[in-house]
């Protein structure tokens, strides 16, 4: 671990760190200094988020390092910088070997965990074979093993920033659990995949695949401002996966970024999330109002999504701004882009959807929930006219609170301009706008 102790010359650094200088003293290429800004949206009210403006520098290479930064030297909620350079791997031991599904449980074999629900994946038996008890106690550790080594906690005051266009965090799951005042910028967050995801038979019509591990995760997190990072499923897609039931491919990854558990004053910005099922998640589940409502508060603005099914986001509870985002993708694989959830209430402003051959009801799914509205949305560059779909659906357009009512902000208004900036700028190593 190199270790710098500095203080950080501007006093707004959190609310935009400024180029990491090269050994030259120059920002590295994709980045401009841009010190004076701030977070756009829910981020930016309440005490505001700073990150760890004013703290500790830290430089990392390694997941040893990395995790050794973020306890910062036994206060870990102290204010910090944590800068990543290259690629800090998950599942990098001390060592610095790789682990994979063996270490974590050797003599787990997915072939025979399928096995055991029969050749339809309707019920299971630990009976069925022989090694079935065996091969869910398997399944079982090796989760919790996995969890163990891959999961990293950002604490408060904290930013953790890459330095230049190739910092990665691969199969990393990154998690906010309590904490507040946390950046996180450009970084390219590659989604972890889980060894020992798990089938559920009774989940839907024909069952389905339940993995653990988010790319990101931010559990009664409070002002958090996620920024320039790119969420993918990298090296690892589903569709590469191994065949399950149904014909399907086993789902190995969870959620891109989910934010739960009465979080709240969170902004996403500038990224990009591509090529993943289920993006983006807010709210803990249907029945967790008695942690969530009244929370939530969040803000997407200016992001890219890009073969996305869907959860762009799917929103509980939450009051959350989608502004000036664009969508692309195949009409064929795309389930929906905002997920209107129980007690939701989503205020959609001057998005761009383009997915050839669809139609505007690819933007709105309702899941329970009440309330949507869009102002100037555009769908395969004409009007999208969503709040007729959303009637269409049953929804009200009366969502009860308006943006600028919270914060100040002045979204782009045209199509081209909303394409030109997010193509432009959003994702790592790109210039700040």
């Amino acid at each position: 671990m190199r270790k710098v102790i500095a203080l950080l010359a501007c006093a707004c650094l959190g609310l935009l760190l400024p180029a990491p200088a090269s050994a030259a003293g120059r920002a590295p290429a994709g980045w401009a200094a841009s010190a004076g800004r701030a977070p756009v949206g829910w981020a930016a009210t309440g005490t505001g988020t700073t990150g760890g403006a004013g703290g500790t520098t830290w430089t990392v290479h390694t997941r040893a390092e990395l995790k050794e930064a973020l306890a910062n030297g036994g206060d870990p909620t102290a204010p910090k910088v944590i800068r990543v350079v290259g690629a800090v791997n998950g599942h990098e031991a001390d060592d610095g070997s790789l682990l994979g599904e063996q270490d974590y449980a050797p003599g787990y074999d997915l072939a025979r965990y399928l096995s055991c629900f029969g050749e339809d994946g309707s019920t299971w038996s630990d009976t069925r074979y022989d090694y079935c008890k065996q091969q869910r106690a398997l399944r079982q550790t090796g989760s919790n093993k996995e969890k163990a080594q891959i999961q990293l906690t950002v604490p408060s005051n904290t930013t953790l920033v890459g330095v230049g266009g190739d910092a990665r965090l691969l199969g990393v799951f990154l998690t906010v659990n309590t904490g507040t005042n946390i950046i996180v910028r450009n970084l390219r967050l590659e989604a972890p995949v889980d060894h020992f995801t798990s089938w559920s038979p009774d989940d839907g019509t024909q069952g389905s695949w339940n993995a653990r591990f988010d790319a990101m995760t931010v559990i009664t997190g409070k002002n958090i401002w996620v920024d320039h990072c790119t969420f993918t499923d990298g090296r690892f897609p589903d569709r590469e996966a191994p065949l399950g039931f149904h014909g399907k491919h086993v789902q190995r990854h969870d959620g891109l970024l989910d934010i739960e558990d009465g979080s709240d004053f969170v902004t996403v910005s500038d990224s990009r999330f591509a090529d993943h099922d289920k993006a983006l998640l807010i709210g803990s589940g249907d029945g967790r109002g008695d942690r969530d409502r009244g929370h939530l508060k969040v803000t997407f603005v200016r992001n890219l999504f890009t073969d996305i099914v869907q959860r762009g986001p799917r929103v509980r509870f939450g009051q959350v701004h989608v502004v000036n985002n664009v969508y692309r993708g195949r009409a064929a694989d795309t389930l929906y882009a905002l997920g209107v959830g129980v007690e939701s209430s989503i205020y959609s402003e001057r998005n761009v959807f383009t997915y050839p051959k669809g139609s505007p009801a690819l933007a709105i799914a309702a899941y329970g929930g009440a309330h949507v509205r869009d102002t100037g949305s555009w769908f395969n560059g004409r009007p999208a006219r969503l709040n007729t779909v959303a009637n269409g659906l049953g929804l009200s357009t009366e969502v009860g609170w308006d943006p600028a009512d919270a914060y100040a902000y002045r979204p782009l208004t045209s199509r081209s301009a909303v394409e030109h900036y997010v193509l432009t700028h959003a994702g790592t190593g790109r210039q700040y706008g």
